[in-house]
């Protein structure tokens, strides 16, 4: 039976509904570029569904050691599309909307479980839904001009959506998030970068490309360990201090017992540059 990781493999280009998978030529990093540039990137049911299945399919996607999450046309995504989500959701039933926002936190989920560490590269609008699939990356790199909005509260909703009220608090803290989420107004890059929300801000031409090469930095890394230290971000928040503290010898000691672990050591020891593997 085909499998979504079969779509994965580095010499296959996946394309979903309003969005772009695309590997690199060894297929070590790959690509994700939202798609639907007249309208600002915004997503649709089919959308979540696709990006929440794809990103579940990279579990299994070995050959893909980081991912780049992007918006085509100068934008990162206007969020849910008002027209083919908002309207029909106001006509469903209780039962059907609340399969609609378990699946869009659902993506949020299998962003933070897929292995692979995340950059998004966020340029130009990034709001609503658009701003939590930036939020759930694990870098942000921005543009000067980024304008990034949970705008939840602006449609009648709370700011409690897909996440945002655990992961934007731990990203900038709780005053800041509680400020964003009950406003729902616009964050500027600068301050965006000065609370830790993006990781740098880079020249819009130049920042896909930036996004790119810290990936590929990332790829070319002991990537087991990298995906050890992703699942642990994640993990410990739900532990105390002495949980996690074990959690994390459990975890190292795992990584001793890699090639990846022993590699370094012989390069240090022959004064040269490691090359990692990934086991």
């Amino acid at each position: 039976m085909k499998t979504m990781a079969d779509d994965l493999r580095p010499y296959r280009d996946y394309r979903g509904t309003h969005f772009r998978f695309d590997a690199s030529p060894d297929g070590k990093v790959a690509t994700i570029t939202l798609d639907r540039p007249a309208k600002k990137n915004p997503l649709t049911f089919d959308t979540y569904a696709e990006l929440r299945e794809l990103f579940r399919g990279l579990v299994h996607a070995n050959d893909v050691k980081a991912v780049v999450v992007t918006g085509a046309g100068g934008n990162f995504s206007s969020g849910g599309d008002v027209q083919e989500i908002i309207g029909p959701l106001t006509k469903m039933a209780m039962p059907e909307i609340l399969a609609f926002t378990r699946m869009t936190g659902a993506l949020v989920l299998a962003m933070r479980r897929c292995p692979q560490p995340i950059v998004a590269a966020v340029d130009g609008v990034c709001a609503g839904a658009g701003a939590m699939i930036a939020l759930a990356a694990d870098i942000r790199f921005g543009s000067p001009g980024t304008k990034t909005a949970f705008l939840f509260t602006r449609v009648g909703l709370a700011g409690c959506d897909m996440g945002a009220c655990t992961l934007l608090p731990r990203t900038i803290g709780q005053g800041r998030a509680a400020e964003l989420l009950y406003s729902g107004r616009v964050m500027s890059a600068d301050e965006g970068f000065a609370w830790g929300f993006f990781n740098r801000l880079v020249a819009p031409d130049a920042l896909v490309a930036d996004a790119l090469a810290y990936a590929r930095n990332l790829a070319d890394g002991p990537t087991f360990a990298h995906a050890v230290t992703k699942k642990l971000l994640f993990s410990e928040w739900a532990q105390d201090l002495e949980s996690a503290i074990e959690a994390e010898a459990e975890a190292q000691a795992i990584c001793m017992q890699t090639g990846d672990f022993r590699r370094a050591y012989d390069a240090f020891v022959a004064k040269r540059t490691p090359k990692f593997e990934g086991n």
